[in-house]
């Protein structure tokens, strides 16, 4: 198998750069997209190393010579996407006493909601009822338009982990869920998005404190990741980059300010990010 070690070792004793694409590598490889020193770019996550990288993060790109520590970077949402849909009510676990619908129940949060690993969820003023929800999510790889099911997770990229905060009571009074689930900061992703893993078969685990909340396999999905890439794509054209929330299993519970809230996808990592009260920096 052709570990991210060995890549970097290539790299470093070619005669330079060479090109490169996702689906060279044999076994799976995280990808970070980061801020260092004013620049934003994407890269290969070595442990606690970073090798840049240039070109498209979704085709050919140049594995370059340029090595940052991870601890030195800022971590941004790993993708920059077009638009954002969720699925709800996808395990059982979350149904409580309803029935499984028909086919997915969609909605949709503003990229503008989307932050990264360590940045803060802002509570908006106003806001007394706010849930985790921590879900893998999707990332697409290329155009996507009326896919079949069979044939829909080759337009997937790779997986990611997700937090759709949700505010209860702006969900059940509200119009519609979007102030409840698109406010800023209302959707943390990361810390990478990893290509080359089973999204059908992955631990989702969201942890308040250090305490589990939430444990469960996306096995459990009632639609499973190609039905509803599939899906999703008779409505809506999906782009390289856009991300696809998949569900929350089993229960949540409000959190307080403070709280260090976790979600980790087995084999892409822990996204983590705190609770802290927006009064006087968000509206109601």
């Amino acid at each position: 198998m052709r570990t991210i070690a060995l890549l970097l070792a290539v790299v470093a004793t070619a005669s330079g750069p060479r090109e490169s694409s996702a689906q060279d590598h044999d076994g799976p490889v995280s990808f970070v997209r980061y801020e260092y020193q004013g620049r934003t770019s994407y890269g290969v996550l070595d442990g606690d190393r970073i090798l840049r990288i240039e070109g498209d993060l979704y085709g050919e790109h140049t594995l370059t010579e340029t090595v940052v520590d991870l601890s030195a970077v800022k971590l941004l949402p790993p993708s920059e996407p077009s638009k954002v849909i969720a699925v709800g009510l996808n395990y059982r676990s979350h149904l409580g006493d309803r029935e499984p619908a028909a086919y997915p129940g969609l909605f949709a949060k503003y990229p503008t909601s989307l932050i990264g690993h360590e940045a803060d969820i802002i509570r908006p003023e106003g806001a007394g009822n706010l849930h985790y929800e921590g879900e893998l999510v999707l990332v697409i790889g290329k155009r996507a338009k009326d896919v079949s099911e069979s044939e829909a997770l080759d337009y997937v990229f790779g997986v990611t982990g997700g937090n759709d905060i949700s505010e209860r009571d702006w969900q059940s009074a509200d119009l519609q869920w979007l102030r409840a689930k698109a406010s800023d900061t209302f959707g943390p992703v990361g810390p990478a998005v990893t290509v080359g893993l089973d999204p059908d078969d992955l631990l989702v685990q969201t942890r308040v404190n250090g305490e589990i909340r939430q444990t469960e396999r996306t096995s459990d999905l009632i639609f499973g990741t190609a039905a509803i890439v599939s899906y999703v794509s008779r409505y809506f054209t999906l782009e390289p980059g856009d991300l696809i929330f998949t569900g929350t299993p089993q229960t949540t519970r409000a959190m307080e300010d403070g709280d260090i809230v976790e979600v980790e996808i087995e084999g892409v990592g822990v996204l983590r990010n705190r609770v802290v009260s927006g009064k006087g920096r968000a509206g109601s």
